[in-house]
């Protein structure tokens, strides 16, 4: 007996299916859509939803417009916040007159004499090498020290010159993240109110140079026995390099330590097209001629 029922009965030759013309390698599956579960064959492009290709690109879209709104966000709240902090910051038309209060209080003349080019061409190649184009604040300084924070590498330096005069006249004991918040507001101020040569020379009545020493006379006279004027390109070279570390690099009392600040400060040099490797290699080996003096004899 043949068999019988629904699957026989509609399967490719019966009689009731001669009339439907069916043939199966070729007949189109009767149901779903391109792409959907079960679909065996190429999909024709011309068969698509025009619709299924620009979903992808429209999302596209619009992720990149809320990121670009979110970072316009961000660069407007940013400046804002520069714009308040910068308002809320103190006024530093008193600078002169705090530096003038700092010596009288160490007993050094103030004003001292000008900056000598050797000193400020080393000062500037290792504390901050952007000083002459710079408004105050280093941005570059500023990422790499975030990145390295960001990282757990800890502070990488990044203070410029202007921001290192604002802490010893304004914060000279404040830390922490607010006092250089201050500090980097402090120094942009300085910068848009005085000139480069007067906070060079700000900076170097203030400085301490380690061995009681305060002011670049004092640290000239006391070290080697000569006006800032007189000093040779390994001696400014020297002084240049203590005031990060004053007490540490003391050439009197760590000599070593003193003559490896020179030879970074020298390197600095060569770095930022000051002078030449054989003009550094020429000054390193020199020796310092210390006289240890009592930094008062030879500061006018």
């Amino acid at each position: 007996m043949a068999p019988q029922g629904p699957a026989w009965e509609e399967a490719p030759g019966h009689p009731r299916m001669t009339g439907m013309g069916f043939d199966a390698p070729t007949a189109p599956l009767p149901y779903g859509r391109p792409g959907d579960p079960g679909q065996d064959y190429a999909a024709d492009p011309e068969d698509l939803d025009p619709g299924d290709w620009a979903r992808p690109r429209r999302r596209r879209w619009r992720v990149l417009r809320r990121i670009a709104v979110t970072a316009l966000g961000l660069a407007v709240l940013g400046v804002a916040t520069f714009g308040v902090l910068l308002l809320i910051t103190p006024s530093v038309n008193d600078a002169a007159a705090r530096a003038r209060a700092i010596d009288q209080a160490r007993h050094v003349a103030y004003p001292g004499p000008p900056v000598p080019g050797l000193f400020a061409e080393s000062l500037v190649a290792t504390e901050d090498h952007r000083f002459y184009s710079e408004p105050g604040v280093d941005v570059f300084a500023v990422a790499r020290v975030t990145a390295a924070t960001v990282a757990g590498h800890g502070d990488q330096g990044g203070a410029t010159l202007y921001q290192q005069l604002a802490k010893m006249l304004y914060t000279p004991r404040g830390g922490g993240i607010r006092a250089e918040i201050e500090q980097v507001m402090l120094g942009i101020k300085l910068d848009l109110t005085f000139p480069k040569a007067r906070i060079l020379r700000m900076y170097a009545d203030v400085a301490y140079f380690g061995h009681g020493y305060y002011g670049l006379a004092a640290a000239s006279c006391g070290y080697f026995g000569t006006t800032p004027a007189g000093l040779t390109l390994p001696e400014a070279a020297t002084l240049a390099g203590l005031v990060q570390g004053p007490s540490a690099d003391d050439p009197i009392s760590h000599y070593a330590r003193a003559r490896g600040r020179e030879a970074h400060v020298l390197g600095r040099l060569v770095a930022t097209g000051k002078i030449t490797q054989a003009q550094a290699r020429a000054a390193f080996a020199r020796q310092l001629s210390l006289v240890g003096g009592s930094g008062t004899g030879c500061t006018g």
